[in-house]
């Protein structure tokens, strides 16, 4: 909420529509918070997400996001994120999803991004997501302007994405953590 919502969303809400890229769907916890963040308004978002090691439909049916968020009205659009194909697009209401199963420099995309949520690995983990062409590569699918959030603040992170020609701005992190960056890609 804090790191993807918060910082990433919300500032975006003054448009009419919002396209979201998320790297790392994982348990697909951020578009299920997006798709509640969408019920409050009529704002179009449209959310696609890159995930190259899918978890497996018997652990997304484990996780008790929606019992936690008293959302059990969700339970099946929350299973279609994760048995949507590759590149199939989901709606509900005025959010659509689309899930592509590839790697981050595999993936090509028709639609320009306003927001990504940059929810890979740590650099320590997944080393190739925080280089300088990663971050290249993403701002080919970006609108003027379009932000990206992530919870890293490691400092290989943030001159990567100078090198890619993003504004870098810290701000306050979650519970826990002292500060996250906020990036801006003129």
């Amino acid at each position: 909420m804090h790191v993807f919502i918060a910082a990433g969303l919300l500032p975006l809400l003054e448009q009419k529509s919002v396209n979201i890229l998320e790297m790392g769907f994982g348990s697909g916890l951020n578009p299920l918070l997006t798709l509640i963040e969408s019920e409050k308004s009529d704002h179009l978002i449209h959310f696609e997400t890159v995930e190259a090691y899918p978890i497996s439909l018997d652990q997304a049916s484990q996780l008790n996001y929606l019992s936690q968020l008293n959302r059990g009205d969700l339970k099946d659009i929350f299973l279609k994120f994760h048995t949507a194909q590759s590149g199939e697009l989901v709606r509900h209401g005025h959010f659509s999803f689309a899930k592509h199963l590839t790697k981050l420099e595999d993936a090509h995309f028709e639609t320009k991004f306003d927001l990504v949520y940059y929810d890979a690995f740590s650099p320590l983990d997944q080393e190739e997501l925080w280089t300088p062409e990663i971050f290249i590569h993403i701002t080919t699918f970006l609108n003027p302007g379009a932000i990206l959030v992530s919870y890293c603040c490691k400092g290989t992170f943030k001159r990567s994405l100078k090198a890619a020609g993003f504004q870098i701005e810290k701000i306050p992190g979650p519970p826990g953590k002292r500060e996250m960056i906020r990036a801006v890609y003129p």
